[in-house]
Formats: structure tokens, C-alpha cells, sequence
């Protein structure tokens, strides 16, 4: 059976901008992510080095092009030479989707659409797709990708600049975008987060207590596929998933494929598809024509959100729903949002994205790009998004999940840690990074110490270049006899720099020669590294900073004997690698990791900030533990392994999900901005010390308090989701008012997003959305705002109003104390007085405490710009 195959080719030459999975590649140097040397006979690299070609030749000013790609003829006068290349567009239409139409909205709890009725409204669209491309553009110009019909209505269209702009302009068009394009961007938690035991959420969830927490929920991952042999992912016939409980879902298709036979869909995995169609239009080798995960990230995200129990993953008893849309070398966005309308007409209760977009879209406002159309649609059918805020922290306004009708995850770390130490002869140990074995003895004995630049055979034809001579890339260029049995040190130079060298190959070196055990140390030249541990299958540790590896080479050099050329003549220093597969408990935790993407949330590409909170929430997305598929097509260094330890905001968004999954099986009628609010409002700021969450910033070696433009609302609380006590609520009509409320917003562009009209019942200011949250980018003087609160616990509750407030700003809040009855609202109107203009934003908070022993809390975000006159 072919495992690997290419897309048949299309003609096109494509280029944009991106989607990155949210892995942790660190803002320096990244060793998350290594991949295997390889010659010209290597499949892998045959790909990586894949490229269009073409020629060009002129035959009386015309310019013929003979591309593997869509290049036209075109008339030319002299040197003048257009080429109108293809491109993906996603286009929205006038005319409601089937979630919508005939003035309809979902119900909370309503299956996805299957019935006759829709079936046919669903293929009137699709007919009229079709229909509009046909008399708009030129035959042969263009090729339909997709029809979507369920949450929005439009479709996808491969075709030049010249034919997409005479789509802007047909009739019935509401909208126009270029396809921004798609990349990859990447336990114990359970407990952590108090999930588990006898008064844990799982315990809590639904009827049979942790073995069946979640049932009935499903949860759509959409990412790289699913391996479906894994343990996370079996069915187990003696303790079956009740199905019946779902009151949404509706879509059982199993489409099949390599490695994904039709008993692949199991019930545990209930529908599987791919989507290729734009993938295939960028003219590179895919995977698996089929749902099957090569890659291992879907995996690690589905086990998260909904593995097994047993498994050391977050959730249990949830469903997956499985949309493969991003492949290794890349993806569209295209295949992204069709992926999103088939599965809200399914009828999933959550999707998780630890997918986002790279960048903000250049040329409209960051909610309104046609990816945050869909997000918001999807909303509005009644799904509940937890979507990854980005990897581009520490630095400011770097979050990549933008609209408040998203939950957009920011990463913190647990208590768990591993710890690694390289210990000397001289009795000193050094701390490093790296999950592996002992050199033999574990310490007690120890080997020649070996610096791989002095083992460097002398007469060598090879270049004297750092792969060669510093990184230990090449085993023909190290003297066997100087290696054997040795601990040979490893140094950061260009190769790793530049992406070239990696750590596969020192492996391969190592276990070619004879290696007791390698140290990977930083460079002088370069700084101090940040690194992620890495499963080494023989002794191997890293040692980032440049302090300790200052200790190690004033030792090494101590210890060897040169001659008066510099040549060793004698290695005396001795090293051991010291046990560093055993995880310790109790540090400090959560803290924010570097890595993860920071606010304020921004409005367009030119940085100009928005009203809302981003981060919503953090959760653990530091060295998760989580399945992942032995194909390892990307990470040849986790080639062969069912579990990976990873990190980043990819691995935090599924956490979230998982838990959006358990408060919507308790709570059916939730929407989800209740869901969401249920989850902010109850997120606490403080550590497991009892001090303010710290955060991870510029400075490797030092942490800072952190804001809620690092942490949002706070980490992620399970149990009091659950049971939040208040609400905050916003529906489709509030997010409209809430563009329309925009500064300096273009009414018809959100008329053309949303299909509505701005109208005076249009919010006052953006802040005053409905959130969990008060965010106000631009405080001038004298500023008031309303929430609306709903009780959703079963009793009567009293509520006292606390205000901390933010340097520089007065804060009140009326009433100040309120009686609320089951189902009852609340309005709260909070009023700011700027004091002091400052040059930054100030934080505080409002805090509800109920009689009744909930606890709500607002973050305060406001920049005061100037005091009232």
C-alpha cells in the first residue's frame, strides 16, 4: 500500500502568507524540530529541495511560459512581462447559510443538519456557486476547491489576480480574500489541574464518575490527522461511549486511505475526513492521502482534548471528531475553514485550533479577515472555539488569536519538571537539558572527555566548516580512536543557527563512533540558548547557558595536554551523564512560558490595539506528555515513538477544549460565550505558593509578575467552570454591534462579514461588549461602561463588589452589593476616572464575591491617556 504520495499537480505557483502550528519554536535557536540529513536519493529531502521551474522564451513580443505552474500567455511590448499566476481565494456570497437561512438560528443542543430539506438547500448553493463562477470568469481560468454552505456561504476558487478581481465586482459577491496559506506552527496535568481523585472534575462528569466523564461530547480536532491504532484512541466494547448522549452530532463519515481502513472509526473516533484540496494546489509531496497522522501533532493535541482514561492525557469519555487539514510541508486556508464548516455541520460541541493564523491580515481589520468569519459563525451554530493564542511571546501585542468570540489559549508550565546534570571529575555537576538515560554507572564511573573539535581528524578532504568541526553533523570528520567510549562535547554554531544541522545527526554520529555520551553546550559566540528537553536514545545533555559551559571548558582545558602545535597529545578531564529520565514534583507553578504570545490584542497590521482581552486564559502547554503517531514524518528524532513530550500554546489548547467539553456535558443549554465566561471568570491570577502567577520574559534567567496581557484571566480552573455561579453572555447580534462599534470601521465591510447591517442599537464604544473582561486601549479623562450578569447556580445568591484598582485610574462600581435569583440578570455599571496619565497600561480587577462561596472576577486592562478637563 503507497504511504507516501504527491498531489497530482496543479497548475499553479503559489506563495503566501501563513499558518504555523502552535509548537514552541523558541524566539533564538529552536531544537524542537530536527530532521534527517539526507542525499539526493532521500525522498525527504527530494521534496525540501523541490521547486518550480520554468522557461521562458520570447517569440515576436509575446512571452510564452512553459512552467509547472499557471502561468498564461501574455502580450508583451519589449521587456514589459506580466505573469498573472494562480491563487487560492476564499469567497463569500450574498444569501444565508444552511445554519441560517430562512432567518433560523441553531438551538443549543440541535443536531447538525442532515435532513432532506437541508440536503437539498445545501445543493441549491453549491449549484449557484457554480452558476457565479461560470458567468463571471473566463472557462479554463479557474477551478472550484470547495462549496461552503453550513455556517457560512461562499466557496474557494484557484484562479489568477485578473479572474478574482472581476469576482470582487459580480453581483451577489459580498467578499474577496486571498488565501493566506497554512503551516504547522508546537501527563501529568490532569492532576495537576484537579481533574482527578474523589472530588475531581472527572468524578464530577456525568453519570459513572472518571471512567465516563465526557461522554456524549464531541470534540472536532482540526490539525494533521489522527493515528488510529493508538491506546488513546481505542474502543473499548465493554465500556462503550454513549453515543446517544450527543445531542449535536450528525456526521459518520469515514473517509479511508492509507493506514485508515473503514474500522479506523471506531467510537471512539466517529468521523474522520481530509481536506486536500488547497494542499494540492501548492504543488508538494503530501503524507497520507487519508486521515492518518504522520505527522504526530494531531495526535498529541486529540489525546490531550480527549484521550482515554488511563492515558496520561487530560479528558476521557469525549468523542473525536477528526479534520485533517494541515499536511508537513504546508497548507492552505482554504482547506482550513472548509474543514470548520464541516464541522459545525456535523455538529461538534468544541473545536480546538492549534492552528492560527502568522500574521495579521494585511489588508483588513484582524476580526474581520475571512478566517475570523468563519470563527465567528462558527459561534454563532453553537460550537465553542479554543484556539491558540501563538509562540511569538515574550514580545508584545504578539497574540495571533484575535476576536473575542475565540478563547485564545496562552501556555504555562506545571510543577513537573526534569533535571539533568553533567557531573565532572572534579566532583562538580553542571544542570542541563535533556531527557535520557545515565552513561554507564549512573555517575559512579566515568569517561574520557572529549571536545569534538580536538578529535577532528587533521588530513581530512571535508571543509573545516562548524557542522564539520564544532557540531558533530559528519561521523567521517571525528577520529574514531579519540571517540570511542567517550563523552564527546557538542557545540552550537551556524549549522543550528541557520537550521541546517540538527540533532538526528549528532545521534547518528554518536551511535556510528562509539559515543559513551554527548554534550550539546552553547556558544560564546552566540549567547545563551533556550531549549525544550528532547527524548535522546543514548546519553545526551544539553547545557544552554554559557556560565556553565565556561565551568566545563575551564576544566576540559585544565585537563588536557597539548602540543606546541595545539594538537591533545593526552584527554585526562572525565564527565558522566547523570539519570535524567525521573520527573520531580513541586516547583513553582504556573509560570508563563517564554514562548507563549503576548497582548494587547491588536486590530489591524499596522498595531493599532484593540478593546479586548487577549489571552483569554492560560493553561498547561509546557513538556506535556500526549500520544503521537510513530511515522514522526517531521520530528525524525521522535521516529518511533507512540508519546512525545512537547510544548507550546498547541499543547495548551487542547486542555481547554477538553474542559469546554466537560462544563457543556454539564450544562447542555450553554452557549458559547457562557462557556467561556464560565471559564475566565473563574481563573485564578496565583500560583501554587499563593504569590502572583510570574511569567517567563526577554531575560532567561530571571521571571517578572505577570500581567493579563501574559496570562489573560489567569490559569484555567476546572472545578469552578463548572460551577462559575455568574455569567457573562454575548450572542451573534453583540459581536455585529461590537464591529460596527470600531474606530473608523467601514459599515459595508461588516456588512459583507457578517451579512448585517450597522444600526443605532450599535454598542457606544467596543469595550462595551459583554466580556469577562474590561479592556479599554485609549482611557481619556471620564468613562463608564455596562455587563450584564446571569445567575446560573440553582439558589439565591448575595454578591459583595470589590474593585482593585488600576495605577493612575479611579474605578467604582453600582451596586455594590445585589441579590440574585436563579436565572435572574444583573446589570453592573462600572465607571473609570483617569487620575494620572501614563505611558502604558495599568491592570486591576473587579471581584463578586457571592454568599453562597462563588467567586467572579473582571481584569481590568485600561491605558490612561489623559485626565478630564
Amino acid at each position: 500500500m503507497e504511504k507516501s504520495r504527491s498531489f497530482p499537480e496543479y497548475s499553479s505557483s503559489y506563495s503566501g502568507g501563513g499558518f504555523r502550528c502552535m509548537d514552541e519554536r523558541s524566539n533564538s535557536y529552536s531544537f524542537n524540530g530536527p530532521t534527517s540529513k539526507g542525499t539526493s536519493s532521500d525522498p525527504e529531502m527530494k521534496r525540501k529541495k523541490r521547486v518550480a521551474s520554468y522557461n521562458l522564451f520570447t517569440v515576436e513580443g509575446k512571452v510564452k511560459s512553459s512552467v509547472r505552474g499557471s502561468f498564461k500567455w501574455i502580450k508583451t511590448k519589449f521587456s514589459e512581462i506580466r505573469y498573472d499566476v494562480r491563487s487560492i481565494y476564499l469567497v463569500l456570497i450574498e444569501g444565508e447559510s444552511l445554519a441560517f437561512y430562512q432567518g433560523r438560528e441553531p438551538l443549543q443542543g440541535e443536531k447538525g443538519s442532515s435532513n432532506a430539506s437541508s440536503k437539498a438547500y445545501a445543493k441549491k448553493l453549491e449549484e449557484h456557486h457554480d452558476q457565479l463562477l461560470a458567468s463571471n470568469l473566463e472557462p479554463g481560468t479557474y477551478d472550484k476547491l470547495y462549496s461552503f454552505s453550513h455556517v457560512v456561504n461562499g466557496f474557494a476558487v484557484h484562479t489568477t489576480p485578473s479572474q478574482a478581481k472581476k469576482l470582487e465586482s459580480a453581483q451577489g459577491v459580498r467578499l474577496v480574500e486571498k488565501d493566506r496559506g497554512a503551516k504547522l506552527m508546537t501527563t501529568y496535568t490532569p492532576t495537576y489541574l484537579g481533574l482527578t481523585g474523589p472530588g475531581g472534575v472527572w468524578a464530577q462528569g456525568g453519570e459513572g464518575g472518571e471512567e465516563n466523564a465526557g461522554d456524549g461530547m464531541v470534540i472536532g480536532i482540526i490539525d494533521t490527522g489522527i493515528d488510529p491504532t493508538h491506546p488513546s484512541f481505542a474502543y473499548d466494547p465493554h465500556n462503550p461511549f454513549r453515543a446517544n448522549l450527543s445531542t449535536r452530532f450528525s456526521g459518520c463519515t469515514c473517509q479511508t486511505g492509507p493506514d485508515f481502513p473503514v474500522n479506523s472509526c471506531n467510537g471512539k473516533i466517529i468521523t474522520a475526513r481530509y481536506f486536500a484540496a488547497g494542499a494540492a494546489t501548492l504543488n508538494i509531496s503530501m503524507d497520507y492521502l487519508s486521515p492518518f497522522d504522520a505527522v504526530g501533532h494531531g495526535s498529541h493535541v486529540a489525546s490531550i482534548a480527549a484521550g482515554n482514561s488511563k492515558v496520561p492525557v487530560i479528558t476521557n469519555g469525549f468523542m473525536i471528531a477528526v479534520y485533517k487539514a494541515i499536511y508537513p510541508e504546508g497548507g492552505t486556508l482554504a482547506d482550513v475553514v472548509s474543514a470548520i464548516d464541516q464541522a459545525a455541520k456535523d455538529g461538534v460541541d468544541v473545536i480546538t485550533l492549534s492552528i492560527g493564523p502568522d500574521e495579521p491580515p494585511e489588508d483588513t481589520l484582524t476580526f474581520l479577515s475571512m478566517f475570523d468569519i468563519f470563527l465567528l459563525h462558527a459561534h454563532r451554530a453553537g460550537i465553542f472555539v479554543a484556539q491558540a493564542a501563538g509562540n511569538k511571546g515574550p514580545s508584545p501585542s504578539s497574540v495571533v488569536s484575535y476576536s473575542p468570540w475565540t478563547m485564545g489559549v496562552g501556555s504555562c508550565n506545571t510543577d513537573r519538571g526534569y533535571s539533568s546534570n553533567l557531573l565532572l571529575g572534579d566532583g562538580r555537576k553542571l544542570q542541563g537539558i535533556g531527557v535520557s538515560g545515565p552513561t554507564l554507572g549512573n555517575g559512579v564511573l566515568q569517561f574520557k572527555l572529549v571536545l569534538a573539535k580536538d578529535a577532528v581528524i587533521g588530513n581530512g578532504s571535508f571543509p573545516r566548516t562548524p557542522p564539520y568541526v564544532d557540531e558533530c553533523q559528519y561521523p567521517g570528520a571525528l577520529d574514531p580512536a579519540a571517540v570511542l567510549g567517550s563523552v564527546v562535547i557538542c557545540t552550537f554554531s551556524t549549522g543550528f543557527l541557520n537550521g541546517s544541522s540538527n540533532f538526528t545527526a549528532i545521534l547518528n554520529t554518536a551511535k556510528l563512533l562509539g559515543f559513551m555520551g554527548f554534550v550539546f553546550v552553547a556558544n560564546p559566540k552566540y549567547g545563551d540558548f533556550i531549549a525544550q528537553p528532547l527524548p535522546f536514545p543514548i546519553p545526551g545533555i544539553m547545557i544552554p547557558k554559557i556560565a556553565d559551559v565556561q565551568i566545563l571548558m575551564d576544566y576540559y582545558q585544565r585537563q588536557t595536554s597539548r602540543d606546541w602545535k595545539g594538537a591533545v597529545v593526552k584527554y585526562s578531564g572525565a564527565a558522566a551523564i547523570l539519570e535524567g529520565r525521573i520527573a520531580t514534583f513541586g516547583e513553582q507553578a504556573p509560570i508563563v512560558n517564554r514562548f507563549s504570545s503576548r497582548g494587547p490584542d491588536i486590530i489591524d497590521n499596522h498595531m493599532n490595539l484593540a478593546d479586548v482581552l487577549k489571552p483569554d486564559i492560560v493553561a498547561p502547554g509546557h513538556l506535556v506528555w500526549a500520544a503521537w503517531s510513530s511515522v514522526s514524518i517531521s520530528e525524525s528524532i521522535l521516529k518511533g515513538y507512540s508519546f512525545a513530550l512537547l510544548s507550546g500554546t498547541s499543547m495548551a489548547t487542547p486542555h481547554v477544549a477538553g474542559i469546554a467539553a466537560l462544563v457543556k456535558q454539564s450544562h447542555s443549554s450553554w452557549t458559547p460565550s457562557m462557556i467561556a465566561s464560565a471559564i475566565s471568570a473563574t481563573a485564578t491570577m496565583y500560583d501554587n505558593r499563593g504569590e502572583i502567577i510570574m511569567a517567563e520574559g526577554p531575560n532567561i534567567t530571571q521571571l517578572y509578575p505577570s500581567t493579563p496581557h501574559d496570562h489573560g484571566a489567569g490559569l484555567i480552573n476546572p472545578a469552578g467552570a463548572i460551577d462559575p455561579g455568574l455569567v457573562f453572555s454575548a450572542g451573534f447580534e453583540d459581536y455585529v454591534n461590537f464591529l460596527c462599534s470600531l474606530p473608523k470601521v467601514d459599515p459595508a465591510k461588516v456588512k459583507a462579514a457578517t451579512g448585517k447591517e450597522c444600526n443605532l442599537s450599535s454598542l457606544a464604544h467596543s469595550w462595551d461588549l459583554n466580556l469577562p473582561s474590561v479592556t479599554i486601549s485609549a482611557l481619556n479623562g471620564l468613562q463608564s461602561t455596562q455587563r450584564n450578569l446571569m445567575n446560573v447556580a440553582s439558589n439565591q445568591e448575595t454578591y459583595l463588589c470589590a474593585v482593585l484598582k488600576p495605577e493612575g485610574v479611579d474605578v467604582s462600581v453600582y451596586p455594590t452589593r445585589f441579590t440574585i435569583g436563579p436565572q435572574q440578570t444583573q446589570d453592573l455599571e462600572i465607571k473609570f476616572n483617569v487620575t494620572e496619565a501614563l505611558n502604558a497600561f495599568r491592570f486591576g480587577e473587579i471581584v463578586l464575591t457571592g454568599s453562597m462561596n462563588h467567586i467572579v472576577r473582571l481584569p481590568l486592562s485600561v491605558f490612561p491617556i489623559a485626565v478630564a478637563c
